[in-house]
């Protein structure tokens, strides 16, 4: 096992069932009152903000923020974009590069052919083509891109599933 799977998996050790229901509780509403989350689950509210604490301090809480509406807000169009590098494999300024664009939501190292897969949002096509002769076009070692625009989101969730697995007998 990796030292990168033994940590992760020594963070899970340290989750129990009281912090994945606070987890989950905060994944769906990240507004939600200590208080109320210690209503919910029956413990006192100084508990639960120690818990929330340790969560905070494991990284396991990376932060709070408001989901909003992209179409309402003018970024209508949802593309995914694969982008393949001159060397390809992994470039790390290239990677850092697309990850200053403020259209791009998500970038991805990934396996196959391609190098990077990324989420991004604009206007409209017009928009997304500007974004890719424009700003694509000065990102260094990009060899090709292949777009592909979504016409309807079925599921788009950004909740991961709180199952804790069993504990290992000591």
């Amino acid at each position: 096992m990796s030292d990168y799977s033994s940590q992760i998996m020594d963070t899970i050790r340290t989750i129990d069932a009281t912090d994945a229901e606070i987890l989950s509780l905060l994944q769906s509403n990240g507004r939600i009152s200590n208080a109320e989350i210690a209503r919910q689950i029956e413990m006192a509210p100084s508990a639960v903000l120690e818990r929330i604490r340790k969560l905070e301090e494991h990284g396991l809480i990376r932060g709070y923020f408001a989901q909003l509406d992209a179409q309402k807000l003018g970024y209508g169009l949802l593309a995914f974009v694969l982008v393949r590098t001159r060397g390809g494999g992994w470039d790390d300024e290239t990677g850092r590069m697309l990850a200053a664009v403020p259209e791009i939501e998500e970038v991805h190292h990934i396996a196959g052919e391609d190098c990077f897969l990324i989420k991004l949002r604009t206007a409209d096509t017009a928009a997304l083509g500007a974004l890719l002769r424009d700003r694509f076009q000065g990102v260094v070692n990009i060899q090709s891109t292949r777009t592909t625009i979504v016409l309807d989101t079925l599921k788009e969730n950004l909740m991961i599933p709180m199952t804790i697995p069993a504990k290992e007998d000591a």
